[in-house]
């Protein structure tokens, strides 16, 4: 086993980790991490074959804790943010939107960890949903970061960790389909995406086991404080890379 597979194990088996703990933030680790070892065009597509493979696990073990019909909203809203996010990647006033978007991801993460607590929703609310599926589909297009809207409305909803986790994977499962389809029409899942993730294989599956038993260890207020050190950590990076453009 050579030195860039050992890496590309060691970056999905913590991306794994994070994302399996507390259904989210993987994005903080695996694209930047993997694209120091391997190509960005296979970096990409690989990220993206985990997170389906995440996804589709916890899924499977724990549907019971998806709350349906918010994913429901969130998916389909998604559809109609991503083309706009698609339209920001060659927008001029794209590092202006990054920078909005990093400043508000990080006020809330902020005052939700030293301030009063995000506002409670007792019950779904079909604004919210619309909101915050479709900043997730904008995000996505744009910087391929569909979370931060969604946490932010599972923190608001006051979901468990459990039903956090798993409702995030019940929307990430087909949002990340989708974002394969696109990568296969576009040509970019090429052999090495699949060699690369066929090897991921051994450490990814313990990873998501792993991951299960620390999201079951987590309640309340302590686990609504990692998520928003989780939040504050991609709105700091969303705020760097907006620098560096």
């Amino acid at each position: 086993m050579d030195a860039v597979t050992v890496q590309v194990l060691a970056v999905v088996f913590v991306a794994t980790l994070i994302r399996s703990a507390f259904g989210f933030g993987e994005a903080l680790v695996a694209v930047p991490l993997l694209a120091l070892c391997v190509p960005l065009k296979v970096a990409t597509p690989l990220a993206v074959l985990v997170s389906i493979t995440i996804a589709a696990v916890v899924v499977v073990q724990d549907w019971r804790k998806i709350h349906v019909r918010s994913t429901g909203w969130l998916v389909g809203s998604t559809l109609f943010g991503t083309p706009v996010g698609l339209l920001l990647l060659t927008s001029r006033h794209q590092r202006a939107v990054m920078v909005v978007l990093a400043i508000f991801i990080l006020t809330f993460s902020v005052y939700s960890l030293v301030g009063s607590r995000p506002p409670e929703l007792k019950s779904d609310s079909n604004v919210w949903l619309l909101g915050c599926g479709f900043c997730a589909g904008v995000l996505g297009g744009a910087y391929g970061m569909n979370g931060p809207p969604l946490v932010i409305y599972g923190s608001m909803r006051r979901w468990s960790a459990q039903h956090f986790r798993a409702t995030l994977q019940g929307y990430f499962l087909p949002a990340s389909i989708i974002g394969m389809s696109g990568y296969w029409v576009a040509g970019l899942w090429v052999p090495a995406v699949t060699h690369y993730y066929l090897l991921s294989l051994p450490v990814l599956l313990p990873s998501i086991w792993l991951g299960r038993v620390i999201n079951h260890r987590l309640h309340g207020d302590a686990f609504l404080r990692y998520v928003y050190v989780g939040l504050a950590g991609i709105g700091a990076m969303l705020l760097v890379q907006s620098m560096r453009r």
